[in-house]
């Protein structure tokens, strides 16, 4: 159904309701049982933090907070060689604190971050890989809409999984901004104004409030006072009231916001109110003992099975969007988790991380689809610019599988074991 361009959503409902009728049988079948589980679906109170997000990043996106980040970042690292390539990296991480989509991060920094560095005489391919590859810091990093799907999906804490998303977001940085450096040196790339403590205090004081965000977001869930729900409800009304203080959006790009953040909020919860009748199929038909016991017979080593289970992952990545990844194989893989020793905290991150390769990869990686509109470039050559920039990505995944430890110990630290 999906090869067929039928909606994730009713693709997903539609087979589930069709495994339940081949269980149970038709006459047995209740399909008022059927709409209270797509009610149930949606009446879930983490998952009001999917559309509030949304809205927080698009509304940071028109109310003039981008280039208030993007020239803050710029005059920290932007004096080093291949500067304004650095600066779109850690433009980007600072932006991840508040929109938790890649593509908002793409679509919103991504217009100013290439215009800037073609301006200074980087090649455009160049200019719109690292945009599009930077853009992919944002849901791993808090707050983030895919780890709040996988959160609600898996039945597990989205607090621990913002938490623990800090240090893989950061290895990525570091890891995108050493790739840099090194085609910025190859490549004879110009370096940027000199250092100036000035600048850094005038452009920190301009971005004072947007920068505030991620830390109220991430402040307020380390020390208890809201959930990751209520942080979202904080940041959107935040990213509204400065906004309006700015004045650098007009009334008709709000209404166009709401508008846009309506309806791709609405396709998500519809994925999510169909996901429950499809946990009902998965748990009817057994189909997760059938795949433990088919794993059991490969290998009972966590981290084999937590490397093949990445394979799938990557796979599925390049065809489907990040939210119908999660949607169609959290339910599936979450079961099998505790049987193998699995963290679901390490998992969810591991996940998550993972699809923003897919992100970025042919034929469906929507960064990729956001590059090409936002900074003119042909496909190919936009793919083929991007091929340098999955290698340190895919050596960050690879760090955070075989080491546990650095998603989980942030969340021990904050929550306790």
């Amino acid at each position: 159904m999906l090869l067929l361009g039928i909606p994730v959503g009713y693709c997903i409902g539609t087979t589930s309701v069709i495994a339940l009728i081949i269980k149970w049988g038709y006459p047995s079948l209740s399909f008022g049982l059927i709409a209270q589980m797509l009610v149930y679906g949606i009446n879930n109170f983490p998952i009001l933090a999917v559309p509030l997000f949304l809205l927080t990043g698009s509304i940071m996106n028109v109310g003039g907070v981008s280039s208030r980040i993007f020239n803050f970042a710029g005059s920290i690292v932007g004096h080093i060689r291949g500067g304004l390539a650095h600066v779109n990296v850690l433009a980007s991480f600072i932006f991840s604190g508040m929109s938790g989509a890649a593509a908002a991060d793409a679509a919103g920094l991504g217009q100013i971050e290439i215009k800037a560095m073609e301006d200074a005489g980087y090649d455009k391919e160049f200019s719109c890989a690292v945009t599009g590859a930077s853009a992919t810091i944002g849901p791993v990093v808090p707050p983030s809409v895919p780890l709040v799907l996988y959160g609600v999906l898996a039945t597990t804490s989205v607090s621990r999984l913002f938490i623990g998303g800090i240090v893989p977001g950061t290895l990525m940085v570091v890891a995108l901004m050493a790739l840099c450096a090194i085609i910025a040196k190859k490549r004879n790339y110009p370096k940027g104004d000199h250092f100036s403590a000035q600048r850094l205090i005038r452009a920190f004081k301009k971005a004072f409030f947007p920068i505030l965000t991620p830390v109220i977001i991430i402040g307020g869930i380390w020390s208890g006072v809201f959930t990751p729900t209520e942080a979202a409800g904080v940041a959107a009304l935040y990213a509204l009231i400065l906004g309006f203080c700015y004045r650098e959006f007009k009334f008709t790009e709000l209404v166009s916001t709401f508008r846009s953040v309506s309806i791709n909020g609405s396709a998500i919860l519809t994925i999510l109110a169909c996901a429950m009748i499809y946990n009902s199929a998965l748990t009817r038909t057994q189909v997760p003992e059938i795949i433990t016991n088919l794993l059991f017979t490969i290998s009972k080593d966590p981290l084999i099975i937590l490397l093949l289970l990445n394979i799938t992952i990557f796979i599925a990545g390049m065809f489907m969007s990040t939210a119908e990844t999660i949607t169609l194989f959290t339910p599936l893989f979450a079961p099998l988790l505790p049987k193998f020793g699995i963290d679901p905290i390490h998992f969810g991150i591991v996940m998550v991380l993972n699809l923003m390769i897919g992100q970025l990869t042919p034929p469906f990686g929507i960064v990729l689809y956001v590059i090409v509109r936002v900074g003119n470039i042909e496909f190919d050559k936009l793919v083929k610019a991007c091929v340098p920039f999955y290698f340190p990505i895919f050596v960050v995944l690879l760090i955070i599988i075989f080491f546990p430890s650095l998603v989980t110990f942030l969340p021990d630290l904050v929550f306790g074991r």
